[in-house]
């Protein structure tokens, strides 16, 4: 049986991303500088075999996903499919905001002075998941233990169906918290991860019902993408 690896790949950056906005559940489009940083992503993982593809279901991973099955040769021939389990978490009345607005409520919830001494010590995503809830006055932000329900159930599902199928590579595409989370929950000793790139490449292998990390926020495809594009060009 081949082996069978995940590669999750944060979206690219978007127009609140780029405006240092809250987004969770709610959406906004990639720039053009945010897609031509993905199809980087695509071109560097050209030479990368995958047997399908999922990405969550707000539209900046679906658009992500087309970029990179764009760049494939066998883009057009993977099953590709759409889990909401695999999106971002729900930050309810904090969507929107500026980032600084939530990472300046939440250390307080906390009773933390600043989001440096948050971030310094050893925070859970447990205990930020409560923080927000706390914070958001629209009652609208998932509990710790849905949020971990869904994301854990998301990408266990598609690993053990690929296993099942024989294995090989799944091509993904998520949100930067729901990734570093899942990382947290494979390994407890990670840290909590705010700061996952957009375009970076996070490899998880899958045997025998145990996940494995291989890297993570890797960005060496994006830069093999720019090198293949600067060549193209001289």
């Amino acid at each position: 049986m081949t082996e069978t690896s995940l590669y999750i790949v944060r979206h690219g950056k978007t127009m609140f991303n780029t405006l240092e906005r809250v987004q969770g559940w709610c959406d906004t489009p990639l720039t053009r500088n945010g897609r031509q940083g993905i199809r980087y992503v695509g071109l560097g993982l050209q030479d990368t075999p995958f047997e399908e593809a999922y990405s969550s279901d707000s539209g900046r991973a679906i658009e992500t996903m087309r970029i990179l099955l764009g760049e494939h040769p066998e883009g057009k021939n993977l099953p590709y499919h759409v889990d909401p389990r695999i999106r971002e978490w729900c930050f309810g009345s904090l969507e929107g905001a500026y980032d600084a607005e939530m990472w300046g409520v939440l250390p307080r919830v906390l009773d933390f002075k600043t989001e440096d001494d948050l971030f310094a010590t050893e925070v859970t995503f447990e205990e930020i998941a409560r923080a927000i809830v706390g914070a958001d006055t629209a009652s609208w932000a998932e509990p710790y233990e849905k949020i971990k329900e869904r994301v854990w159930n998301g990408f266990e599902d598609i690993a053990q169906r690929r296993e099942k199928q024989g294995g090989g590579n799944v091509l993904i595409v998520s949100h930067g918290l729901t990734i570093a989370f899942l990382l947290s929950l494979i390994d407890t000793k990670q840290p909590v991860r705010a700061n996952l790139l957009n375009g970076s490449v996070n490899r998880i292998d899958y045997k025998d019902g145990e996940f494995s990390i291989r890297a993570i926020n890797d960005i060496s495809y994006l830069e093999r993408g720019k090198s293949i594009v600067s060549k193209d060009q001289e």
